[in-house]
């Protein structure tokens, strides 16, 4: 989340006249995150959440509140795009596609906030995806091993940049040749970090956020959730057994996703070690909150510090 585009209240007021909403109130913009940019809003009688997405087109934004949706009405608690006047989730903002969703109360953890139970409930939330039922509505990832190369041009390109992206993709190139196909796969979140997810009174109150969503490997993701949640200045393995155990309580790893487990966390570590350096690093003058490459490339050292066997141990 950040706010790249900027509409003007006046432009905001007529966008929220195709929902019958009643006057605006006052915007504020959200900080977090790196990709769309997202808005607080304040109508006379209710509050919202206003997403513009900044790298998906109509169809991709069609395609990420239908699939919230699905969620919604499976069970999984995630909040749902709100239907325009004439029947359309998504529309035009400031030139770019836009949606509407319901303001949900709740709180972000903070590093020092995740506990063993937190990290449990944050597992089981992650499996409830997972076994949702919509593989129909997933795609393929934004972050592939083609799309990643070609991130790795970009930023072998900028002379600030050059030695880490040789770095990152002599790390990218050995993850993708120790890697297998052979794992049980379906829709996958990608990107369930403290950031998207809120809590109320110590319970787990939405997950947010799916616009990353693809067709990917349920160990990885469990692997991207274990390193966005499990490590503050190391792999705490005492929450990482934690979220595998609530992991589990849903969903039971098979001892193929166990034994691809420790190669799903690598690749994890890296696809995040180049996104934040694009994302990121290369941009400037962007309101927003900076996350550091260099965290997901230590999430990386410590990985291979602990090695296969230590982490399918842990799993």
């Amino acid at each position: 989340m950040a706010t790249h585009t900027k509409p003007t209240d006046d432009e905001i007021g007529r966008w929220l006249a195709g929902y019958g909403s009643s006057p605006l109130v006052a915007v504020r913009g959200i900080p977090q995150g790196s990709v769309n940019s997202n808005f607080a809003v304040a109508t006379r009688d209710r509050r919202y959440f206003l997403r513009i997405y900044e790298e998906q087109d109509l169809a991709g934004a069609t395609a990420d509140a239908a699939l919230t949706i699905a969620l919604a009405r499976r069970g999984v608690p995630t909040p749902q795009p709100i239907a325009r006047t004439d029947g359309s989730t998504i529309a035009s903002l400031a030139g770019k596609p836009a949606a509407l969703l319901p303001w949900v109360e709740g709180e972000m953890i903070c590093q020092r906030g995740v506990t063993p139970e937190v990290a449990e409930r944050v597992g089981a939330a992650l499996a409830r995806v997972h076994v949702a039922g919509v593989d129909e509505l997933a795609g393929a990832s934004r972050f592939g091993p083609r799309e990643l190369f070609e991130r790795l041009d970009t930023i072998e390109a900028d002379a600030r940049f050059g030695e880490v992206g040789v770095r990152f993709r002599e790390a990218l190139s050995a993850c993708l040749l120790a890697r297998t196909s052979e794992l049980p796969a379906g829709l996958v979140h990608g990107d369930l970090f403290r950031d998207n997810v809120l809590w109320q009174r110590g319970e787990l109150s939405a997950l947010l956020d799916f616009e990353s969503a693809s067709r990917g490997a349920f160990v990885f993701d469990l692997a991207v959730t274990v390193l966005a949640w499990c490590y503050g200045d190391a792999l705490d393995h005492t929450l990482v057994r934690a979220m595998s155990r609530g992991y589990h309580s849903v969903r039971a790893l098979d001892e193929r996703e166990r034994s691809g487990g420790f190669e799903e966390a690598r690749f994890a570590a890296v696809r995040f070690s180049i996104t934040r350096v694009t994302d990121y690093a290369m941009r400037g003058g962007v309101d927003r909150v900076i996350k550091d490459y260099k965290r997901f490339e230590a999430r990386l050292a410590a990985l291979d510090a602990l090695g296969r066997a230590g982490f399918e141990a842990l799993l």
